[in-house]
C-alpha cells in the first residue's frame, strides 16, 4: 500500500479519533498529520492490520499532545459528530431533548480519566469491539474490560448523584 492509499483510506478514522479525543478541529488536524508522517516514516511490511495500528499511533499521539497542553483530560467528546442527518425532520422538543442529552453525556464523559475514555470513544464513536480496542492501544483485553467496566460505572454514579440533586431542588419547589 502506498503512502497516498494508506492516507486515503485511513484519513477519516484517524482524523475523527483525533478530534474526539481532542475537541479542537486544528489541534486534531495538527495530529492527524503527525500520526500520517509517522506511519509514512515507518516500514509497514510487517504490519497485517494497518487500522488498529494507525489507530494505535493517533491515541498515542493525541495523549502526548494532551500531556504537552498539560491538561490531562479531555474536554469534551462529542458522540454525535459524526451522526448522519436525521432522515425525518424532529420536532423542537425533540432537537432540544436531543441536545440536552448530549450535553449531559459530554459531562459525564469529562469527568472520566483519559484511558478510560479512550475505551469509551473507542467502543462507541468507531464501533470498535473490545478485542479491537485492546488491539489498537497495545494493552490486554482484560485491561480493555476493566477500563469499560469502570466507566460505565462512573457514569451510572454521575447520573445517579445528578438524579437525587434534583429531586432535592424538585423538593423545594413544592
Amino acid at each position: 500500500m502506498t503512502d497516498r492509499e494508506l492516507f486515503e483510506a485511513y484519513r477519516n478514522d484517524v482524523y475523527y479519533l483525533c478530534h474526539y479525543l481532542l475537541q479542537n478541529a486544528a489541534d486534531a488536524e495538527d495530529v492527524c498529520q503527525e500520526v500520517f508522517l509517522k506511519a509514512f516514516q515507518t516500514d509497514r511490511s510487517g504490519i497485517e492490520r494497518i487500522k488498529p495500528w494507525l489507530i494505535r499511533i493517533a491515541a498515542n499521539q493525541c495523549k502526548n499532545h494532551l500531556g504537552r497542553r498539560k491538561l490531562g483530560v479531555l474536554k469534551e467528546i462529542k458522540l454525535f459528530l459524526q451522526q448522519a442527518v436525521h432522515a425525518t425532520t424532529e420536532s423542537a422538543d425533540e432537537a432540544v431533548m436531543r441536545m440536552e442529552g448530549e450535553q449531559d453525556l459530554k459531562r459525564w464523559l469529562q469527568k472520566l480519566p483519559v484511558k478510560i475514555r479512550i475505551v469509551l470513544t473507542l467502543r462507541y464513536v468507531h464501533e470498535l469491539s473490545l478485542p479491537e480496542i485492546g488491539e489498537s492501544l497495545d494493552i490486554p483485553l482484560g485491561t480493555v474490560k476493566s477500563r469499560f467496566n469502570a466507566g460505565l460505572k462512573q457514569i451510572r454514579k454521575q447520573i445517579a448523584a445528578e438524579s437525587r440533586h434534583n429531586q432535592r431542588g424538585a423538593e423545594c419547589l413544592e
